[in-house]
């Protein structure tokens, strides 16, 4: 293994690819094809996908809410919690895999979630980055199925040769995700720059009522994404 790549194959508190959960997930999701890492990594990537409910409002503050097993047995989390918990599945499965991060223009949202966050500029989008074939690889799991077809957005596939990022445009061929600056890869999950982001990004005070709510809620917001009102450009 190039001395490089070793970070990318480490378990952390956040990435926690050493938990059984995490271990048995994998396993099981890519059954007798284990030795074919693009293979794997393709079945890990649906698994994540369409088994892990998007939640733009999940809580985001402290790195617990990134933890790869705790996503895995929620069901649900944000882009960044979907692309922790594929990170880990692949270094569970010995496959070099880390997780890059983008600010993206979101053209197609919800009323309720513009409102939320007071802009359609979304700051750290997640994705995760496989090591495979000699090369790194992109791939997008946050939308699931289900979110995709009822946003009109054709659902984000991925061969694992290929980078999959989201896609420009809609099935109404209007524009969809923009991506607008990369801010590059990482080992773990960089929580801290995360949220001195999206408070510079969205203002403090915002930022701060979001973490209060969360808190004040045990962490779980009386809103659900999938049923809001969808917005179209």
């Amino acid at each position: 293994m190039n001395p490089r790549l070793e970070m990318y194959l480490l378990p952390t508190a956040i990435i926690d690819s050493d938990h059984e959960s995490i271990i048995q997930f994998a396993r099981k999701t890519v059954g007798t094809i284990k030795d074919s890492p693009v293979e794997s990594a393709v079945k890990l990537y649906y698994a994540v996908r369409d088994g892990i409910w998007y939640d733009p409002y999940s809580p985001f503050h402290l790195p617990e809410h990134y933890r790869a097993s705790e996503i895995l047995k929620k069901g649900r989390g944000y882009c960044v919690a979907k692309a922790t918990l594929l990170c880990a599945l692949g270094r569970a499965l010995d496959i070099p895999s880390r997780v890059g991060f983008a600010t993206v223009r979101n053209h197609l949202a919800t009323r309720q979630l513009i409102e939320y966050i007071g802009s359609d500029r979304f700051v750290y989008h997640g994705y995760t980055e496989f090591y495979l074939d000699g090369k790194w690889v992109k791939a997008t799991p946050a939308f699931n199925i289900e979110l995709c077809r009822r946003h009109q957005v054709p659902p984000l596939d991925f061969n694992g040769r290929e980078d999959s990022i989201f896609q420009p445009y809609n099935l109404e061929k209007k524009r969809f995700m923009e991506y607008i600056e990369d801010h590059g890869s990482y080992a773990d999950i960089p929580v801290n720059i995360i949220v001195a982001a999206w408070k510079k990004e969205y203002g403090k005070n915002r930022v701060e009522r979001w973490i209060a709510a969360f808190e004040a809620s045990g962490g779980e917001l009386k809103r659900d994404f999938g049923r809001e009102e969808v917005l179209k450009e």
